[in-house]
């Protein structure tokens, strides 16, 4: 009786959490179907005959800012920087844990770190030196992307690749395995739940990242972001087109949502699989 009470306290807890959470998104999707005038006015009511304005908010937002160009560049961004994180940082931590001496040791502690450096004490120089190093770019947002999320990628696998049994390489370069053809064909097989958190969790943040490359790429050039192209629904003086903006908000969340939904079982599995000695 007691475990089922306390059963369902949790289940109640994480009930009113999940309503909490889902709220925000609920109204952002029904004012923005409302006409922009009525917004502010009635944030908390449903759509009626008077404020409903159809899908003229999506066409609006989609037509003013080149939502189609943005939702290119951050999809490119994202894909490119999520595998270069997790092709780079795998390898890193595979030779951090493999390779044992001092140097190895500082480096894995200079890269958890790197994860407790607030972003604001170096985003100014970060920029300086990006646009001197011509970086000013999607491909250069790519590699920047790739150095802030080393950090937390590299302390993630190292913990998985302690799990991973010495036995398994020892037998691949037994067969004639060097040790880039152990780790492909062995290693990272085995660091696929560790792999699918950590593309997960960085494809969140910079599908949704706002300042980096607001800072980096600017919001005058043809390179926009989702989040950096919403910007050009504030007008002078203040002036919002709230319902283009809610408009957008739904339909870039809409992919990570998918993203998410499709490999959020992995988050567990990965973040506890190197916590469990194999």
């Amino acid at each position: 009786m007691k475990r089922r009470f306390v059963n369902g306290i949790l289940f109640l807890v994480l009930c009113i959490l999940v309503v909490a959470f889902l709220t925000p998104i609920f109204f952002v999707v029904i004012n923005s179907f409302k006409g922009k005038f009525y917004i502010s006015n009635e944030p908390f009511s449903l759509p009626d005959e008077t404020t409903f304005a159809g899908l003229t908010n999506y066409i609006n937002g989609i037509e003013k800012t080149g939502f189609f160009s943005a939702f290119g560049w951050s999809a490119f961004i994202t894909v490119f920087s999520v595998l270069a994180i997790l092709l780079f940082t795998s390898m890193t931590a595979y030779y951090l844990t493999r390779v044992k001496s001092w140097y190895t040791s500082l480096l894995y502690y200079l890269f958890v770190f790197s994860m407790i450096v607030p972003f604001q004490m170096v985003m100014f120089t970060m920029s300086k030196l990006a646009n001197i190093s011509r970086l000013n770019n999607p491909p250069g947002l790519v590699l920047l992307y790739l150095g802030f999320g080393a950090g937390l990628a590299v302390f993630m696998f190292c913990g998985f690749v302690k799990s991973i049994p010495l036995e398994i390489e020892e037998a691949a370069m037994i067969d004639g395995c060097n040790p880039l053809q152990t780790f492909f064909r062995v290693v990272m097989p085995v660091l696929k739940p560790t792999a699918i958190t950590v593309a997960i969790l960085n494809a969140m943040w910079i599908w949704n990242d706002y300042l980096l490359p607001y800072l980096i790429i600017g919001l005058s050039t043809p390179y926009k972001t989702i989040p950096v192209a919403v910007q050009y629904l504030i007008g002078s003086y203040g002036s919002k087109d709230m319902g283009a903006m809610m408009a957008l908000l739904v339909l870039s969340v809409i992919p990570i949502i998918v993203f998410y939904l499709a490999c959020q079982k992995y988050i567990i599995e990965g973040v506890v699989a190197g916590a469990v000695k194999g």
